[in-house]
């Protein structure tokens, strides 16, 4: 029987879809910061013991498996960490965009031992999350220019971030839930 488009929105967006704060206090950009600082350990951690058949289950009809969605997650906040540190070191740059679905399509996206990209992701976010602490606020509204969004600052890219990474994770979570028999960790 085939999903609703309910169902399918809910498989898409687990954590709904993406929808940033007018205002964003200090505590709700720690929290976020803090959240990018344990994904790496989350994705580790829901991965650990999966097999190759597992890693290659969809999370949903059509969508990418839990192996590209491992892969892309360094690509994509890799893109990310770079566009931050261009906001914050030039004046409004404009930033390439990427076709992540190509991407996850090449060989290191589609294939290969997720090993290299959970050590990416892990020295990534450990980065990633002390640059965007040491920011003032000054630094947090720098934008940069994204060539689909317009001007995205630095503070709503944190809160994007945080939401792409929970995103991710539930489409992982989802994957497990479905699996027809027990994951052996």
């Amino acid at each position: 029987m085939p999903l609703s488009d309910d169902q399918l929105e809910t498989l898409r967006f687990p954590t709904g879809r993406f929808a940033a704060r007018s205002v964003f206090t200090a505590e709700e950009r720690a929290a976020c910061i803090e959240e990018l600082d344990r994904l790496p350990a989350q994705i580790r951690a829901a991965v650990s013991g999966l097999g190759d058949e597992d890693l290659d289950t969809p999370y949903r009809p059509g969508g990418w498996t839990i192996r590209q969605v491992v892969h892309h997650l360094p690509d994509s906040h890799m893109n990310a960490y770079i566009r931050c540190k261009l906001a914050v070191t030039s004046e409004a740059p404009v930033i390439t965009g990427y076709d992540e679905a190509a991407w996850a399509e090449l060989a290191d996206g589609a294939g290969g031992d997720i090993e290299p990209s959970l050590a990416l992701l892990e020295g990534l976010h450990s980065r990633w999350a002390a640059f965007l602490r040491s920011l003032d606020d000054r630094s947090l509204d720098r934008t940069y220019l994204h060539p689909e969004m317009g001007p995205v600052s630095v503070a709503t890219a944190i809160q994007l971030y945080a939401w792409h990474g929970r995103h991710h994770l539930g489409h992982i979570m989802n994957a497990l839930a479905a699996m027809p028999r027990p994951v052996v960790r």
